[in-house]
């Protein structure tokens, strides 16, 4: 269990300032996952490893009050449930598992539909694998949530 915060001000301080925008390039990846290199995994994996910084320099006392292990729990559950549906919605309107074509975003048409599909599916596939990492260190740590 890690209790305690990291008693160097260097290091709180450079850490605190590097967290959001270690955040804002996790977002970043995310958004610009279906454009190019990057996506859900490599932006999840970005996020989580913000919280895991918080939690290691600050002590699990104070980053837990900071983000809750139960809100990770959620965003993760809600990734997989944004992942989940954007696969099976399109089954119900003609298509396949994952067809973005069949989405019923009717105001949105041809390869602008598909990547907004795309879109979808990175943002839900970032909070389940940044849910999922923050819960691992957690229950690595000791931690009872």
């Amino acid at each position: 269990m890690i209790k305690q915060h990291y008693q160097s001000i260097i290091v709180q301080t450079i850490c605190s300032l590097l967290i959001p925008f270690i955040q804002l390039f996790a977002l970043y990846v995310i958004i610009h996952g279906h454009y190019g290199p990057g996506g859900g995994f490599q932006g999840g994996v970005l996020l989580a490893v913000s919280i895991i910084l918080q939690r290691l320099y600050l002590g699990t006392g104070i980053a837990h009050q900071k983000f809750p292990p139960k809100l990770a729990l959620a965003l993760g559950a809600i990734g997989m449930l944004i992942f989940c549906l954007a696969g099976i919605v399109p089954m119900a309107f003609g298509g396949a598992f994952l067809d973005y074509g069949n989405l019923p975003l009717f105001w949105i048409h041809g390869a602008e539909l598909r990547a907004a599909g795309i879109l979808i599916v990175e943002i839900g596939i970032g909070l389940a694998v940044f849910g999922a990492l923050v819960l691992i260190f957690d229950s690595l740590a000791g931690e009872r949530w």
